[in-house]
Order: C-alpha cells, then sequence, then structure tokens
C-alpha cells in the first residue's frame, strides 16, 4: 500500500499548483462578485491540455490516470470552484463519448474537444427529475433517418458553450423498467429549436453558467445516437458519474484546503490581547479538526481514485469518497469562517465564497443522503466491503 505520489504526479502538481495560483488566486475573488466569466483562464488551461485531461492519446488528449485527474480538480478548487466545473463538466462527458461512443463520433469530437476548441457538458437532470432520472420526461421520437427531442433540462454547466451537448432522453417512453427505453443523443449547439434559455442564479459556485435549456422539435440526425444503440442511455450516464464523483470528491478537498490555508494563515498574523490568536486553545482545536478532516478526505479520495486506476468497480468507494470529502468540505468552511471572526463573514476574505461554493458539494453527483443509502445496499448485498 503507497500513499505516495509518483514523481510524474508530484511535478504535474507542481504545474497546476503554479499555474492556479499565479493565475485563478489573484483574480477570483473579484471577477466571482463581478459575476464576470473567465474567459482568460480557459484560455490557460485549454494551452495547458487540460481539456483533453480524460481523451485518450491517440485524439490529441493526455489519458491522466484517476490520480492525476483528482489532483487537477483539487489544485483548481483551490483556486476557484467555479473554473473546475468549467472543466468538471466538460471531462467527464468527453470521458463518456470516449468510453460509449462509435467510432464515427469518436473521430467526430474527441480530438477537437481534447484542444478545448470544442466544449461539451452533460444534460441530465430535469425541473422534475434531479436524483431520479428514470423520471425524466425529454423523449426523442424516431421519424426516418432523425431524431425528434422535446423537453427541458436544467442545471446544466457550460450549456452556452457546449457543442455537441450529451442529452438524457426517452426513446421508449413505456418501457419497463424505465432505464431500458433510455439513451443519450448529443445534439449540436447549431441544432434548430435548442435554446439556452436563461442562467440560474445561485448562491454559490460562480464563474460557470448553469442554464436551463429548452429542446422545441429538435431533430437530429440517428447517427447522433450515443454507442448507436437504444436503451443504453442511463448506463452510459452512470458510469460517467463515477468519474463525476471523484471529481467533486477533489473540489471538496481543494475547498477543505484553501479554508485550512486561510484560517491558518489567520491564526498567525490576528492578534487579540496582545497575542496571536493561534496561542488560545479554543482556535487550536478547532485548526487541528480542520486539518485532521482534511487529509482524511483527501487519502480517502486519492484511495477511491486509485481504485479506478486499478480498473474495478468503484461506485461504492467513488460514493464513499464524495460523501465524506463534501462534508468536510462544509465543515471545513465553517470553521475556518469562526476562526476568522466578523471578517469571515465579510466580502473582503476568500472564506465567504467558500462557505458559499462548499454546500453544493454535497448535492451534485448525487445527493449525499441518496450516496449513503446506495452505498449501504451494496454492503448489504455484499458487492462491497470495508476492512
Amino acid at each position: 500500500m503507497d500513499f505516495t505520489l509518483s514523481d510524474e504526479q508530484r511535478l504535474y502538481r507542481e504545474t497546476l499548483r503554479d499555474f492556479v495560483d499565479r493565475e485563478i488566486v489573484p483574480v477570483a475573488r473579484d471577477w466571482e462578485h463581478s459575476g464576470r466569466y473567465p474567459t482568460e483562464i480557459v484560455e490557460s488551461m485549454r494551452k495547458l491540455g487540460l481539456f483533453g485531461l480524460s481523451i485518450p492519446e491517440e485524439y490529441g488528449g493526455i489519458a491522466a490516470d484517476t490520480v492525476s485527474f483528482a489532483l487537477t480538480f483539487e489544485e483548481i478548487a483551490r483556486g476557484w470552484m467555479g473554473i473546475a466545473g468549467i472543466l468538471g463538466s466538460h471531462s467527464v462527458s468527453s470521458w463518456m463519448i470516449a468510453r460509449h461512443g462509435t467510432p464515427e463520433q469518436r473521430d467526430a469530437y474527441l480530438p477537437e474537444l481534447a484542444t478545448g476548441e470544442r466544449r461539451t457538458g452533460i444534460a441530465l437532470t430535469e425541473p422534475g427529475a434531479g436524483t431520479d432520472l428514470q423520471g425524466i420526461s425529454t423523449t426523442a421520437r424516431r421519424d426516418g433517418d432523425d431524431y425528434v427531442i422535446t423537453g427541458t433540462k436544467t442545471w446544466i454547466t457550460n450549456a452556452r458553450h457546449a457543442d455537441p451537448l450529451p442529452v438524457l432522453v426517452k426513446t421508449d417512453p413505456r418501457a419497463q423498467p424505465a432505464h431500458q427505453g433510455m439513451s443519450i443523443l448529443l445534439v449540436p449547439a447549431d441544432a434548430e429549436g435548442f435554446t439556452v434559455s436563461k442562467d440560474i442564479g445561485k448562491l454559490g459556485y460562480k464563474g460557470t453558467e448553469s442554464c436551463e435549456v429548452v429542446l422545441d422539435e429538435v431533430r437530429v440526425p440517428s447517427s447522433q445516437l450515443l454507442g448507436g444503440v437504444e436503451g443504453k442511455g442511463l448506463q452510459q450516464a452512470l458510469s460517467s458519474l463515477e468519474t463525476g464523483r471523484i471529481n467533486i470528491a477533489a473540489r471538496s478537498v481543494g475547498i477543505a484546503q484553501r479554508a485550512y490555508d486561510e484560517a491558518l494563515a489567520y491564526a498567525r498574523d490576528r492578534t487579540a490581547f496582545k497575542q496571536p490568536i493561534g496561542d488560545f486553545q479554543a482556535v487550536q482545536l478547532r485548526l487541528a479538526e480542520i486539518a485532521v478532516q482534511l487529509q482524511a478526505a483527501r487519502l480517502m479520495t486519492y484511495w477511491a481514485a486509485s481504485r479506478m486506476d486499478d480498473g474495478v468497480r468503484m461506485d461504492t468507494e467513488s460514493g464513499m469518497a464524495k460523501v465524506f470529502a463534501s462534508e468536510t468540505a462544509l465543515q471545513c468552511a465553517t470553521d475556518a469562517m469562526r476562526i476568522h471572526g466578523g471578517y469571515g463573514y465579510s466580502t473582503e476574505f476568500e472564506i465567504e465564497r467558500l462557505y458559499r461554493d462548499a454546500p453544493l458539494m454535497s448535492i451534485g453527483e448525487g445527493t449525499n443522503d441518496v450516496l449513503r443509502t446506495g452505498i449501504a445496499k451494496s454492503l448489504l448485498a455484499g458487492k462491497a466491503t470495508v476492512g
């Protein structure tokens, strides 16, 4: 059992850390508050090749191992979690196309997705269906050589930039069980009837857009059916969400790391009663707890990522990592705010942004309560073990 990073992984992390400290940290607070889109940061990520993170080398990607994948989102979220969202949705969708797409679909999209010339996301959630994806109402009826899509998707990251946008639909609404009638269609951005109707206002997770998408009789060729076979859509989506949960766990570690960094610096610099507040036991206990929980979340996330690199099924492991790391992010942000006192509530300090970003981690890629239920079912069925 080896808990150390390889030389290549350490060098990769150092490169990322330098990029984040140089180009993201100095502007994140001001750009987030103003609602400015981080165009320059996206361009820098393109130059670094980060949009090819989950794409095979034969298509121009870097085919990163899953631990390096986690390191990427940890470091970027440490700077600004919203930026990690731009790259995260793209990477999960690109992985899905690489894993499940036909040779023609891979050839058509992956080379440009790898360079960031194209970007993508994934459209699963609907106004009336979130965690229960089998409850979606978006349909795609066959009409000759085309599919005609009707429905509405919501909370779609990268919606204004995705081309194509994979959309989960029901190609057979009468199928029982429902997942046997579900498919994914790759919808071009210029498809007639495809509209990004609005940006959704959010407490945090700013920098990237989260949108409602309307598909009004959108016609796409049958060649846009992911994998070329109907009825595989839910399995395709859920398999990609395993990487998505590593993504969320790693982002959570990044938030917790930044909360720790800010709390430690403040405890050293802030004085009260003529001494640094870090000399007070109450602050020391809270700071120590942040450090303990942060390191535990990091190790659990790397463990789940390494399991995926070993080629084993790891939906339980990724779910465990996501649950623990996301709860840790929220607790660390809260404790760091308490160490800051009144200044932690000020928009002039980083802590209030971390405090607003952290709650999403317990919701995205499956709510923690639903994931806990799934973990328990796996344990009871003997599909997963602890120890």
